[in-house]
């Protein structure tokens, strides 16, 4: 897990076999500024050499809060550290725990979209609309048949996509029974779970895990985890949970300063990001990240991933009678 406290960019332009090439990189250390610029500089030189070489890289990376998928180091603001475990703030202004063996598994709610279902009545209302035009000779005839069928076809799309989300029990129903079935099949396991505002999480105490051990893999899969997340934990070799409100769920309208998702240390001076950060604490007072529900499994607590434990439902105020955001 790398999660550095400085961050540079480095920019090479060069006119080469009659084209402009500009490659852009950025750098990171937890020493200091220079060296982090060292980093860039070094780094885009590689990337332009190979670039030039023949080699098809992307000339610049985006720029994004951390990395994820796309695998760069986290690339957030440094708010504390707890042994090898590092809090950090997002692009949006709530704290993440981040860890390197600790595993935490959040299990959302499926969405109740149905893009197949939608496509197939969009297809089905334009060919009866087309036939009716052939039918009757009539583009009027067409089109107000055309119309008329998307509204219906809007309507019976609806009223499928309720009912199928319904299915089950329901959304927090289905996501219930992956989990019942993950702690059934491990009971040799010591799991606690909590609800979160749009799922649940699983947080294993039994012992440390390797994020990108095959047993993390399968977990994350029989539990339905969050794609982006699976791959997020593998690249940057660690895992994540939020540990405090998103600031819209507690009625702070406007994004933290600057509304970015870069991070530099500079940003840390800012007056109009401190007094975001005091609106934000003042209104997140009555508000829980997410509420304790209950604990699976015969195995014993291993130390470490105990003391992190503690330090979660701390932040989050987990063991709190309080809304969830």
């Amino acid at each position: 897990m790398i999660v550095p406290a400085y961050w540079a960019e480095a920019r090479l332009q060069q006119r080469t076999h009659r084209r402009q090439i500009t490659v852009r990189r950025f750098g990171w250390s937890d020493v200091g500024p220079a060296e982090a610029q060292a980093h860039a500089d070094a780094r885009v030189r590689e990337a332009f050499d190979r670039i030039v070489a023949g080699e098809r890289l992307p000339r610049l990376e985006r720029k994004v809060g951390y990395g994820g998928a796309q695998g760069l180091p986290i690339r957030e603001e440094i708010v504390d550290r707890h042994g090898d475990a590092v809090i950090t703030r997002n692009s949006y202004g709530a704290l993440c725990l981040n860890t390197p063996d600790v595993l935490f598994a959040d299990v959302d709610f499926d969405e109740p979209v149905n893009d197949g279902l939608s496509r197939t009545a969009v297809a089905v209302v334009a060919a009866i609309a087309l036939a009716l035009g052939l039918w009757t000779r009539s583009i009027g005839y067409g089109i107000g048949a055309l119309f008329a069928g998307f509204i219906v076809a809007m309507v019976v799309v609806g009223w499928l996509r309720k009912r199928a989300h319904a299915a089950n029990g329901g959304p927090e129903a289905r996501a219930r029974h992956r989990i019942d079935a993950f702690v059934a099949a491990r009971p040799d396991w010591l799991l606690r779970l909590y609800r979160t505002p749009a799922g649940f999480r699983l947080l294993a105490l039994h012992r440390t895990f390797g994020p990108r051990e095959p047993e993390v893999v399968e977990s994350f899969r029989a539990l339905g985890a969050d794609p982006l997340y699976a791959t997020m934990c593998a690249v940057q070799n660690c895992f994540r949970a939020r540990v405090s409100p998103k600031h819209w769920r507690v009625g702070l309208k406007r994004k933290i300063v600057p509304p970015t998702a870069v991070w530099t240390s500079e940003h840390a001076q800012l007056r109009e990001r401190q007094a975001w950060l005091a609106e934000y604490a003042q209104a997140a007072l009555n508000y829980g990240a997410c509420r304790y529900v209950a604990t699976f499994g015969s195995g014993v607590a291993d130390p470490k991933a105990d003391d992190i434990r503690q330090l979660h439902d701390a932040l989050c105020r987990a063991d709190e009678d309080l809304p969830i955001a």
